[in-house]
């Protein structure tokens, strides 16, 4: 028994540890590789359900927020069920879930099971993190950093590109139906090494209403993001209450957890500078980083004319030079001051997203994937180094509140972030389409001459009309993409210096193992 009463096992040796990692992972890789994996199938999935693009992000949203959700609830259902049990019950959900949304029939029931899938994911990998440490000597604590490091950055990578392959060859929903097995394997090797290693349980309450509070108001955010590019936003009666029921949550939410003995969510963490600048500078990256993996695959295949594979060879370079670097970063951060690595993965994000605002309608692949290899670098430097500051100074047994708590910002943030890159680029297209038809006129010497030249080449004069349209409309999303990727630029640079607001982290802090816990 530990100090504070909980359980301690010595570390796992030879062939149990590689199998009790290979199972840990294994089940880790299948929950990240969901965040991403439906990025390039979207189009499919809204093809085949008979919606819009623009409304099958909701496939990807609804899994986010029902996972920031979740996330906040993991410390408080490990004390009543135990890691171990709790990590079992979540793999399986999970893999039951997975097939619910791969038969789902049509996008309502889709993304009810997707929030299913979001929700019950929570725990697995806050648990895997603990499990994972505990499987290791201190001594080789760095080892295990660098391994999850590896695991959470080839997910998210594999994701577009085996997502892309099984949307071109197979159908959509396998993207979900592989995650049964996979699971399945996962519980069978977690329990068999894990199951006598469980922790010490206690009966805790539940902050009902901070839960309550906490579900209405990230709901009520979310779904006034989604919807609000549909609705005019601010001129539909829905959007202004939305917002007034989000505003009215989230205020009244920070006052109860404040004054709550046993709150859902420690708030009072925000009153570390290094946690504040640190999670703000981690969501805000997180977003941004999201909101464009969501708009280069949409663009590419729904004005590029690429496939779901070959928008997911695009993504895919990112784990070149990550896996290279992450581990570096895992084993010397406690010898280099975190706030230059994140610093120098914000530069190198700003570096990738002003290459991408220079994408035009004549570049290639191999000019689409060199942001993306170089994105790597970026990618290996930022959550290790900023993990490390947020929980910086903070005692252990707040560890497992600030990951949670900044896990549930940070995946808030993705959602947020999806929803407001699809919606600026979106309306930023139409705005520019209506600023080149006007120059599209019929008396527009160029516009008859064109319209001449394609009725020449046999098209009827309506035909001509379509045509120009759509060349229209593909420069329109061409410039709006550009757009986006400038401000994101813009943005991520500026968060350089948010890093620099935090404190130096000591030399003796163990931020190398509290951020491994917290990742």
């Amino acid at each position: 028994m530990s100090a504070d009463g909980h359980k301690e096992y010595p570390p796992l040796t030879g062939g149990t540890r590689v199998l009790g990692t290979l199972s840990l992972g294994a089940a880790t890789f299948m929950t990240v590789l969901d965040t991403s994996i439906a990025n390039v199938s979207l189009p499919s999935i809204a093809g085949d359900l008979g919606v819009s693009p623009n409304q099958g992000t909701w496939v990807i949203t609804s899994f986010a927020v029902a996972n920031a959700i979740a996330v906040p609830l993991t410390g408080w259902l490990t004390q009543r069920i135990g890691q171990v049990r709790l990590f079992i019950a979540s793999m399986l959900l999970f893999s039951i879930s997975s097939w619910l949304c791969g038969m789902a029939p049509n996008i309502t029931m889709l993304i009810a099971f997707r929030i299913l899938q979001g929700f019950v994911a929570g725990p697995m990998i806050p648990l895997s993190q603990t499990l994972l440490l505990a499987s290791y000597p201190r001594a080789k604590s760095g080892l295990a950093l660098a391994i999850f490091s590896i695991i959470t950055l080839v997910a998210p990578v594999t994701g577009p590109l085996l997502g892309g392959w099984i949307t071109d060859n197979v159908t959509w929903s396998w993207i979900f139906f592989i995650n049964v097995p996979v699971g399945l394997l996962a519980v069978v090797g977690v329990w068999s090494i894990y199951h006598k290693r469980e922790s010490a349980t206690r009966r805790v309450p539940i902050d009902v209403i901070g839960l309550a509070l906490l579900v209405v108001w990230v709901g009520a955010l979310q779904i006034m993001l989604d919807k609000g590019k549909e609705l005019d936003w601010f001129s539909s009666s829905l959007i202004v209450t939305l917002a007034a029921v989000a505003v009215v949550g989230f205020l009244f939410f920070m006052v109860w957890e404040f004054t709550e003995e046993h709150p859902v969510v420690d708030v009072t963490l925000f009153k570390s500078r290094n946690f504040w600048a640190g999670t703000l500078a981690i969501s805000v990256g997180y977003g941004l980083f999201f909101g464009n993996v969501v708009i280069l695959p949409l663009w590419v295949q729904q004005y590029m004319g690429y496939t779901a594979t070959q928008a997911g060879m695009i993504m895919a370079p990112v784990g070149i030079l990550a896996i290279i670097i992450a581990p570096m970063v895992g084993l010397t951060i406690n010898r280099v001051d975190p706030r230059i690595y994140a610093s120098f993965s914000f530069a190198i994000f700003g570096l990738v997203f002003w290459m991408r605002s220079h994408f035009n309608t004549d570049i290639n692949l191999a000019g689409l994937m060199l942001p993306t290899v170089i994105q790597g670098i970026a990618t290996a430097t930022f959550f290790i180094p900023l993990l490390t500051i947020i929980l910086s100074g903070l005692p252990p047994w707040r560890i497992a509140s600030a990951s949670s708590l900044m896990n549930s910002i940070r995946i808030t943030a993705g959602a947020v972030g999806t929803s407001v890159s699809t919606t600026m680029w979106e309306h930023r297209a139409d705005m520019h389409h209506a600023q080149l038809v006007e120059a599209v006129q019929l008396g527009n010497p160029q516009a008859v001459q064109t319209i001449d030249h394609l009725q020449q080449m046999g098209m009827s004069h309506d035909q001509a009309l379509a045509f120009i349209n759509n060349l229209v409309t593909q420069q329109a999303y061409m410039i709006s993409t550009q757009e986006i990727f400038y401000v994101s630029a813009l943005l991520v640079v500026a968060l350089i210096a948010l890093v620099w607001l935090s404190r130096r982290v000591q030399a003796h802090s163990k931020g190398g193992e509290e951020a491994t816990a917290a990742h």
